[in-house]
């Protein structure tokens, strides 16, 4: 009796295990949701400095629920749609809420309704995600900018500058924050996914020493370098969009047209 009980526990124990993993992924998720949540707390507490930690905090979030996804092979049918769902949360409505009461406020109408086509765009664009996923033909670039990029915009910029905008004419440049990366957000410009950025000596461990530079300079300068980070990723966009119609118009036979549907269909982690 006693040898058949232990037979038994050691089957059950793969099957608990492996319950553990398949919803490690989910916690991840779950987490995001919280970030996402507790920024809009404090945003409208005027904690603007703690409300941006939390959308970055909330990015580093969403790329790990995916990492263990594939890394545990747990991914799931509810686990998609959870997390899409997480992020409308945390790259749509906490940016724009935090964006609001940080700097929009006093537009007033204009403040609030530029919050909302924010969270129309973000949300439009993980929806898009959802239903090409099963299409996807490079997984290179990403079809229009993704919600977590251009969530980093609107919180490296209140990060930078904490107090807030009391003054309309002060408030009106911060307009641009917003708009602009839910404009890419809907657009079909690609933007290259850092995944898949190939920088070349593999064998040197060059990447990882162009991570390390990174990691340093967050470390010693955090709110001026993610600044920086943030704006060049918005900025490369337009410069590889420059670069590939240049060589189009010089070489139409050999380059295609990057807003060609079959290149438009890309991934996003």
């Amino acid at each position: 009796m006693m040898l058949e009980t232990l037979r038994r526990r050691r089957e059950d124990r793969p099957q608990r295990l492996k319950r553990g993993v398949y919803i490690l992924p989910s916690l991840f998720t779950v987490g995001n949701l919280f970030c996402g949540y507790a920024c809009v707390v404090y945003s409208t507490r005027g904690d603007f400095d703690t409300a941006a930690v939390l959308i970055g905090v909330a990015m580093v979030l969403d790329t790990l629920d995916g990492f263990f996804a594939r890394l545990t092979r747990s991914s799931s049918a509810f686990g998609v749609e959870l997390d899409s769902l997480a992020d409308v949360v945390s790259f749509g409505l906490a940016p724009a809420i935090l964006a609001f009461t940080w700097g929009l406020w006093p537009l007033r109408r204009l403040g609030w309704a530029a919050g909302f086509i924010y969270v129309a765009a973000a949300a439009m664009r993980l929806a898009r995600f959802n239903i090409q996923t099963s299409t996807v033909t490079d997984k290179r670039y990403f079809a229009g900018m993704p919600s977590p990029a251009a969530a980093s915009v609107i919180a490296s910029t209140v990060y930078l500058y904490p107090w807030g905008l009391q003054d309309p004419r002060a408030a009106a440049p911060a307009l641009a924050m917003v708009l602009v990366p839910a404009f890419l957000m809907v657009s079909t410009i690609r933007f290259r996914s850092v995944k898949a950025i190939d920088v070349g000596w593999r064998r040197s461990y060059f990447a990882l020493f162009l991570a390390a530079v990174v990691l340093a300079l967050i470390a010693s300068h955090p709110r001026v370098a993610l600044v920086v980070l943030s704006y060049s990723y918005v900025i490369s966009a337009f410069v590889v969009l420059a670069y590939t119609r240049l060589r189009r118009h010089r070489n139409p036979s050999v380059i295609p047209d990057p807003d060609s549907p079959h290149l438009n269909r890309k991934t996003e982690s």
